[in-house]
């Protein structure tokens, strides 16, 4: 148990120190546990529920949702994981992140209700967020998966629209092996008789398997939405709705175009609820914004950052670099958790790498920077170029701060591998979330 008395005046951060030791487990997938305490908390949750599961593109889709509905004038809850530099990322109630006093006023009530019930730091999290969306008199609340769905927290939502963005190999202590097992893990976010989105340009058979036995209103992408555009515009068509005109998302990156698209079909099966008008939309792609994703910072060298922890996510960031203007020499900052296939993230990106500067991450689950250098090396070609270099160091920051003395003015820098690895770089350079 952690030292802390919670409640006596504690802060944000000893809260989350005392959550962070509370529960056995870090990782606890059940509904059982919070579904419980849930119900002693009488969550009424009366506005429209949009829920997010997949490998990639969540935190896109969900920022994209939450900035159309804005610009249409609808008060938008939006719940996220994990945070990049602040705890409060997770929680926005109308655009706004949550303050401390909101949140260590949930957790209060949280803690007074669960008993002799042990809830994990993301149970703790997801009722938090549920509290003050049930507060703050939304009309739609936007939720992402944090894993899997199944057995996610978020699950304990019946969703009036569920979206799956993609399936790829991760988490696979928790969700299996092989794309067929995640699908139908993320598929049980689907629920009988509401729109369940899938924008997996190549889903596994089992998604739509499960939203057939669940009874749920499947949209697939390329079947019943998709997209087409030239260089200025885009636009989307789904089953009864055509938007044309529209400009490119504000996120960078190869699939903004697919996620985009999960967004619309959402908002077009939820018309009889939610009207968007297509200023509305064009508004939002224009304004949408999310830290860490095939993130640019202005100025020299350019900085690129991006929390891409898979394989999947590999490939597009190395599309997305082969796509940027023409640079010298590329310097990568990388950490990585050691449940992730570190080794096929690596290979991806050593095509586009010159010099590497592989970083600790602290916790039971960092991977040490000589680890990964190691990684590195083994995955760099037979005879690789004599110019590239691979050290470690003990800290992303540190690692960061060797590449930015190294690098030329005209080379870049590209910080990825973990939200845990990004969200220092961010906030050693001063940069809010």
């Amino acid at each position: 148990m952690s030292s802390i008395q919670p409640g006596a005046n504690a802060s944000l951060d000893q809260w989350l120190a005392h959550l962070e030791t509370l529960h056995p487990k870090a990782i606890d997938m059940g509904l059982d546990r919070i579904r419980t305490v849930a119900q002693r908390l009488e969550l009424e949750l009366p506005f429209v529920k949009i829920v997010v599961a997949g490998t990639n593109g969540k935190g896109s889709t969900c920022a994209m949702l939450e900035a159309i509905l804005l610009s249409a004038g609808y008060r938008v809850g939006l719940y996220t994981s994990p945070h990049l530099v602040h705890f409060n990322e997770r929680i926005r109630v109308n655009g706004e992140n949550a303050g401390d006093e909101q949140i260590i006023a949930q957790f209060e009530r949280i803690e007074a209700a669960r008993g002799e019930i042990s809830l994990s730091y993301f149970e703790f999290a997801t009722l938090a967020a549920l509290l003050l969306f049930d507060a703050g008199r939304l009309d739609v609340a936007v939720l992402e998966v944090g894993m899997g769905g199944r057995l996610d927290a978020v699950n304990i939502v019946d969703a009036d629209c569920a979206i799956v963005t993609s399936v790829d190999i991760d988490h696979t202590e928790w969700l299996g092996d092989t794309r067929e097992k995640i699908g139908l893990e993320k598929a049980h976010v689907f629920r009988a008789g509401r729109p369940a989105i899938c924008a997996d340009p190549q889903p596994p058979a089992s998604i739509a398997g499960y939203a057939e036995q669940a009874g749920a209103d499947l949209w697939q992408f390329g079947k019943d939405f998709n997209y087409s555009g030239d260089r200025q515009q885009w636009a989307y068509g789904g089953r009864n709705q055509r938007r044309n005109g529209l400009a490119y998302p504000a996120l960078r990156g190869a699939n903004q175009l697919i996620n985009a698209s999960a967004a619309l079909a959402a908002i077009e099966s939820l018309r009889d609820k939610l009207a968007v008008p297509q200023q509305a939309v064009r508004v939002g792609l224009l304004q949408v914004s999310l830290p860490g994703r095939m993130q640019i910072l202005p100025g020299k060298p350019a900085i690129v950052l991006d929390v891409a922890h898979n394989p999947h996510a590999a490939a597009a960031l190395a599309q997305n670099l082969a796509g940027m203007a023409y640079y010298p020499y590329t310097h990568a900052v990388v950490g990585m958790l050691r449940d992730k296939d570190a080794e096929a993230v690596l290979a991806k990106l050593a095509p586009r790498v010159d010099h590497w500067y592989c970083a600790t991450l602290d916790g039971p689950r960092g991977s040490t920077g000589e680890e990964l250098a190691e990684i590195v090396r083994g995955v760099l070609p037979d005879s690789p170029d004599e110019t590239i270099t691979v050290s470690s160091f003990d800290n992303p920051v540190q690692a960061f701060a060797k590449a930015r003395e190294l690098a030329a003015e005209d080379d870049r820098i590209l910080v990825f591998g973990s939200f845990s690895t990004v969200g220092p770089i961010l906030q050693e350079l001063g940069r809010t979330v």
